[in-house]
């Protein structure tokens, strides 16, 4: 371990900590000693990926560990379907493992993850462990995936997780937000490999929200961008293939226009100029709109999924019952064309099924994710007081990766399995080696 005395910040800039301690075990066995010494000093410890949460969800005043240099693949498991046929295979893979990377490495063994996010930075761990859940009406997020995971606790010890064996360990640590211990590795279930036919076009809010639910059934993976104070959205469309399809990626000039001048480099200036004129945003989103043009490509599934993200931003996302998304949406548009709120970012639509997960926002019901966001250089204050207020009265679960001013108090009467969560925490974490700013306020 090296003493630090150097800040370390989030990939947003909005969380700043000053760890006492820096360490980047290569074994378990260097975790479990780093955490058993913390311990016994009285300090406490946390573990960072990439730091895309936009919550304090990693930082903190004592040890800060990444676990970098614990990545790969261990082992895999054939599995079967009720038919006996093989339906994928259960992986174990290392915690520290970015998802940019495990993508191509189960490719090679003809697998694939069945669902992601659109940020491909994180680490494994980082991801399930805050509830990155991508798009797809009938597409589970990443922690449902999970069928075991390896977990160093407060007092040193190394538990194997499943449903069989510590399964009330299993169920709180697939989405444990860093309270329950540090994850060292996990299996996931994949799927066979396939890719991804994607479609991407402008339409509009209006005929969205006429018919939302039949959108969210029109693709495997559907989700659309929302620019405020218009009426343009940009629709993308993700329809499962076969791994040995043709594909059709996107070419090199296409991807250089589309994904890093236009999505970055452009967008990034038209935010900068709504930063130094915020009355210009509903006239620079029109622009930007306008620019998204429609287009077309097949290609690897882990390579449609993820987009480059290089503007700073930050980012309050709610999951809300699919039935009442659309009034969701309304009284959003409403609430932004009232208020005077300006926001050159767009509000991102996504939809996932129901999955068991005790600490998932899509726990026993399926969902619509409604994300805000505004640029790092504007006030996000009175955008994200006012779409939580209105999230809040749809009924609305909180990313735990994302901004929320949610508390203990509240999320007790919201999440089902709350009390059983914060039993399993309390009895591997009696002492709280594994707290922080974060997990003091949304567990007692």
């Amino acid at each position: 371990m090296t003493t630090s005395t150097t800040p370390w910040q989030n990939w947003a800039g909005n969380v700043i900590a000053s760890p006492s301690g820096r360490s980047d075990p290569t074994t378990v066995a260097e975790v479990t000693d780093i955490v058993t010494t913390a311990a016994d000093r009285g300090t406490r410890v946390k573990c960072v990926g990439a730091g895309h949460s936009f919550t304090p969800a990693a930082a903190t005043d004592g040890v800060l560990i990444s676990l970098d240099d614990l990545t790969g693949i261990e082992s895999i498991v054939p599995t079967r379907g009720p038919d006996g046929h093989v339906d994928g295979a259960d992986v174990t893979v290392w915690a520290g493992t970015r998802l940019h990377r495990l993508g191509p490495l189960l490719w090679d063994l003809g697998l694939a993850q069945p669902n992601l996010g659109d940020f491909a930075e994180q680490s494994l761990a980082g991801a399930v462990s805050t509830g990155t859940h991508g798009t797809g009406r009938h597409a589970v997020g990443l922690p449902a995936t999970v069928v075991g995971l390896q977990l160093v606790i407060a007092d040193g010890s190394v538990l194997n997780c499943s449903r069989e064996s510590n399964p009330e360990v299993f169920e709180a640590a697939r989405l444990g937000i860093g309270a329950i211990g540090i994850i060292t590795k996990m299996t996931i279930h994949c799927v066979p490999a396939f890719a991804l036919s994607a479609e991407e076009h402008p339409w509009t809010l209006t005929a969205a929200l006429a018919d939302l639910e039949g959108f969210a059934g029109s693709a495997d993976h559907a989700e659309f961008f929302w620019f405020p104070h218009t009426d343009a959205v940009t629709v993308k469309r993700h329809t499962r293939l076969p791994g040995d399809a043709d594909l059709r990626p996107l070419g090199r000039v296409r991807e250089l226009v589309g994904d890093e001048f236009l999505a970055n480099e452009a967008f990034g200036a038209l935010c900068r100029t709504a930063a130094r004129r915020p009355s210009m945003t509903p006239r620079i989103n029109r622009l930007a709109a306008r620019a998204m043009s429609a287009r077309t490509y097949t290609d690897r599934s882990y390579r449609v999924f993820a987009s480059s993200r290089r503007v700073r931003f930050r980012e309050m996302e709610y999951a809300v019952p699919v039935a009442a998304a659309a009034a969701v949406l309304r009284d959003l548009r409403d609430m932004i064309d009232r208020s005077g709120i300006v926001t050159p970012f767009p509000v991102e639509v996504r939809f996932a099924a129901a999955d068991d997960v005790w600490m998932s926002t899509a726990h026993h019901r399926d969902v619509c994710y409604i994300a805000v966001h505004q640029f790092h250089l504007m006030d996000h204050t009175e955008l994200f007081r006012s779409a939580e207020e209105i999230f809040l009265a749809a009924d609305g679960r909180p990313h735990w990766g994302k901004m929320h001013t949610r508390t203990a108090s509240d999320l007790s009467d919201t999440v089902r399995h709350f009390g059983d969560f914060v039993s399993v925490r309390d009895r591997l974490d009696p002492d709280r080696v594994f707290a922080n700013q974060y997990t003091e306020q949304v567990l007692p």
